[in-house]
């Protein structure tokens, strides 16, 4: 029974051991959230950019009325 748990503990400090050297393994979830918000932004800035061209085409006299 020691020797079972003395094998799990040893890989399992194997295992942590092997995830700290992997940096990149805890960047991911920070990547997509930023990516995420960069898009968020984008879409907002566009829709802001539209709204602002749309009222300014509808406020044109065209000289037609």
């Amino acid at each position: 029974m020691l020797h079972h748990i003395r094998t799990l503990w040893q890989l399992t400090r194997a295992r942590i051991t092997l995830l700290r050297a992997e940096p990149e393994r805890g960047e991911i979830t920070t990547t997509v959230i930023v990516t995420a918000l960069m898009a968020i932004a984008a879409i907002a800035i566009i829709a802001i950019i539209v709204a602002k061209l749309v009222q300014k085409a509808n406020s044109i006299d065209l000289g037609l009325g």
